[in-house]
C-alpha cells in the first residue's frame, strides 16, 4: 500500500470547489482563464495526437480535456472524490474520453512506472508535504526520452502579494488558505528537485495573468506563476 503524499485538509479545500470546477464565473476562474496557456505550452512540446498523458492533480479535469481534444490518450488523477466524480460527469458534456482515477502518484508510479509520453502536474506541487517525493513520483511515470510540465508559484514577495494577498483577499478570486506561502519552490529549488529525480530540466517560462481582464500569458519573468518543461533522458 502506497502512502499519500497528501494533506487531508487540501483535498478537503478542493473538493469544496467540486460542484462549480466547470464554472468559468465560480472559484475555478483563475484556473479556467489559465487552462489554454497550459494546454499550448504542452502542446507546442509534445506531439498530443496518439500519445499518452498523464494529468496528476487533474482536479475536475480542466486540463485532462483540453488534451484528449488535442488527441491525447489521458488518464486524469486525483485524491478528490468528489472531483473525480465532476470529472467524469463532465465527459458526458464533452463528449470526450478521459481515464479518470482516484489514486496518487506513487500509485500510479508503481502500477504504470515508464507508462506516459508526457506527465503534466499543474499547480499540485505547493500544495503536497513532499515536493520531492512528488518529484520521483512524476519521474518514474515518464518513458525514457519523455517530458515533464510542471506549472507552480516562485517563492517571491511579487508572489505572495498577487496569489496570496491579491487573489484570496482583496480579490477573493480564490478562498482564504488556498496558498501557503512557505510551500512556494523558486525554479532554481525545482530544478534540483528534478536533477535529484534524473530529469533533465529543459525550459522555464514564466506566467502572467492580469485577473482583471482575465488574460494570461507567457512572459520572461518567472516571479509569481511559472511553468518548466523537462526531459527523462532516453
Amino acid at each position: 500500500m502506497q502512502t499519500a503524499n497528501v494533506s487531508p485538509e487540501e483535498i478537503a479545500r478542493f473538493e469544496r470547489l467540486a460542484s462549480r470546477w466547470w464554472d468559468p464565473d465560480g472559484e475555478s476562474r483563475p484556473l479556467h482563464d489559465l487552462n489554454p496557456v497550459r494546454a499550448d505550452f504542452v502542446a507546442a512540446r509534445v506531439a498530443l495526437r496518439g500519445a499518452r498523458v498523464a494529468d496528476v492533480g487533474c482536479g475536475g479535469g480542466l486540463l485532462s480535456e483540453a488534451l484528449a481534444r488535442a488527441g491525447a490518450t489521458v488518464v486524469g488523477i486525483d485524491l478528490g472524490a468528489a472531483l473525480i466524480d465532476v470529472a467524469r460527469l463532465h465527459l458526458h458534456e464533452s463528449g470526450l474520453e478521459v481515464d479518470y482515477r482516484v489514486c496518487g502518484s506513487a500509485e500510479l508510479a508503481a502500477a504504470e512506472p515508464e507508462g506516459f509520453d508526457a506527465v503534466c502536474c499543474m499547480e499540485l506541487i505547493e500544495h503536497v508535504p513532499d515536493p520531492a517525493a512528488l518529484v520521483a513520483d512524476l519521474a518514474r511515470l515518464l518513458k525514457p526520452g519523455a517530458r515533464l510540465f510542471l506549472s507552480t508559484l516562485n517563492r517571491t514577495p511579487a508572489s505572495f502579494a498577487a496569489a496570496i494577498v491579491g487573489a484570496e483577499y482583496l480579490l477573493r478570486l480564490l478562498p482564504r488558505g488556498t496558498h501557503h506561502y512557505a510551500q512556494f519552490l523558486r525554479p532554481s529549488e525545482l530544478a534540483a528537485l528534478l536533477r535529484r529525480a534524473g530529469l533533465e530540466l529543459e525550459e522555464v517560462e514564466g506566467l502572467s495573468y492580469n485577473p482583471l481582464t482575465r488574460q494570461a500569458r507567457l512572459v520572461e519573468n518567472t516571479a509569481v506563476n511559472y511553468l518548466l518543461c523537462a526531459r527523462k533522458p532516453a
